[in-house]
């Protein structure tokens, strides 16, 4: 196993976050002029020093050459030791709050989960809150690339349908995979920038601007305000940033081949099974809360949409408390928890297109019982549905529901309560931040539990963003033995 080239990858990776710290740095020293930037500094020096020692120790002579154990090993490591340095800056801060409680942030921000244990943002630093939303930022084009690369190479949870889905016509557009990568980090940028002017003109601040965009179009929900998106109390702003968190939500692939020319990138199933899902959602639960709250119809598509949209996308911004909104709503967001968004999106969750071809095969094996001497062969998107597909997808649809059991159990031994527990273990699994109840619900932030309880959602997040069988692989003795 090449462990001189992991290490090599992991250093140019930290070298590459040492230097993302100049910005929250630069803004603290130059434009804010507090005395936090010493934190960023420190972090720097720490991140780089190491990243740079790894990098040059491990320079390999030739072409890097990664097997499949090496990019499971290396897929895994980027993630904890980037989240490890990450956490730096903010331990390091003068908000004083224990290594455990750093690492959680750093987690949460880089897998994208949005979920907080830091009060008072309203007077937190400026470099702080805005490395946050970097961290986010990086974090939600990261998973987006390794989806469309890494993931279906690996045959993760039925990607490699994506492989043979996207091959022909990504060999006729853009014939490499780094093409692949830099496309979509235009596209990702492009939405970035565009959200952040729309912001501008909605009349938020240049600072909120700039991290809302970068938090939006990640999915990832981590907001400048305690009050997060109500704090704004403006439909307006509500209305965009729903609209690029739905963005985030879909597959940006669809966008670059819109891009070059393809328009029958729109027709996409999967982008019209998400937003026919997102659509019902909203709906239905309008009529609920418009029936039940005694509120005007157009406050309860307000409170509902932009509620609906941030949960099925994993982003986890708030503008309501909907786990005080009864028994029916708190079920309905739990439920949609688990959906997350489009494969190659920043979400985290289950993914569309698993639902999609869970569905496909219970219908061919429905055909086939009512007529059993008939061929029924499940398609995805015209492609037939594999028995190495199906038992990917089955395997982790197995695996994400006893993943969420174990969690959950472990949290409930920490001493939370069953809901708590519940929602928090689906939270973390599913990257989508806020929980339910009084400890963990939107109203709230993950500071009053303990310790051992945050390190389990910590491994959760992190289990989830990297499509669970990426982490779990490694715990099994024969992918050690050669």
């Amino acid at each position: 196993m090449s462990f001189r080239a992991i290490l090599f990858v992991i250093g140019i990776l930290l070298s590459g976050l040492a230097a993302t710290m100049c910005i929250p740095l630069f803004v603290d020293a130059f434009i804010y002029g507090t005395r936090d930037w010493y934190s960023f500094l420190m972090g720097m020096c720490v991140t780089g020093f190491f990243g740079s020692a790894m990098a040059l120790a491990n320079r390999p002579e030739g072409k890097i050459q990664l097997g499949t154990r090496e990019a499971f090993i290396m897929t895994t490591l980027i993630w904890i030791m980037m989240c490890l340095f990450a956490a730096l800056p903010i331990y390091w801060s003068r908000l004083n709050i224990s290594f455990i409680d750093s690492c959680f942030e750093a987690v949460s921000a880089l897998t994208t989960t949005g979920s907080t244990v830091l009060v008072g943002l309203d007077r937190m630093p400026k470099g702080l809150l805005l490395w946050r939303s970097i961290l986010q930022w990086l974090g939600g084009v990261g998973i987006v690339v390794m989806a469309m690369t890494i993931f279906p190479a690996l045959r993760i949870g039925g990607m490699q349908l994506f492989r043979s889905e996207f091959s022909d016509r990504s060999e006729k557009i853009l014939p490499r995979v780094s093409q692949i990568a830099s496309a979509i980090l235009f596209t990702y940028v492009f939405f970035s920038v565009i959200c952040f002017l729309m912001l501008l003109l909605a009349g938020m601040s240049t600072f909120d601007a700039i991290c809302h965009a970068m938090t939006s179009i990640s999915t990832g929900g981590l907001s400048t305000h305690d009050a997060s998106i109500a704090a704004f109390n403006s439909p307006l702003i509500e209305a965009i940033l729903c609209f690029f968190m739905f963005i985030g939500g879909s597959a940006l692939i669809l966008y670059v081949r819109l891009w070059n020319g393809d328009w029958k990138a729109i027709r996409d199933s999967q982008l019209r099974v998400y937003a026919g899902f997102t659509l019902c959602s909203i709906i239905v639960l309008t009529f609920w809360y418009y029936c039940t709250q005694n509120q005007p119809f157009l406050t309860s598509f307000r409170y509902c949409s932009f509620s609906v949209i941030s949960v099925i996308t994993s982003t986890g911004y708030t503008l309501s408390d909907y786990s005080l909104w009864g028994s029916f709503a708190s079920l309905l967001f739990f439920m949609l928890s688990f959906s997350g968004g489009c494969t190659g999106s920043t979400t985290g969750g289950i993914k569309i297109f698993r639902f999609q071809v869970l569905y496909q095969l219970a219908k061919s094996h429905l055909h086939q019982l009512r007529r059993p001497y008939g061929v029924y062969v499940p398609m995805y998107q015209n492609h037939k549905i594999t028995e190495a597909v199906a038992f990917s997808v089955f395997t982790f649809l197995v695996l994400y529901c006893v993943s969420l059991a174990v969690i959950s159990s472990a949290l409930s031994a920490m001493g939370l309560d069953f809901l708590t527990s519940l929602s928090g273990a689906a939270a973390s699994l599913g990257n989508v931040g806020p929980g339910l109840g009084s400890i963990v619900g939107p109203g709230t932030t993950f500071a009053s539990i303990n310790s051992g309880s945050k390190a389990i959602m910590m491994f959760g997040m992190i289990l989830g963003r990297l499509e669970l069988l990426t982490v779990l692989v490694l715990f099994m003795p024969s992918f050690w033995r050669d």
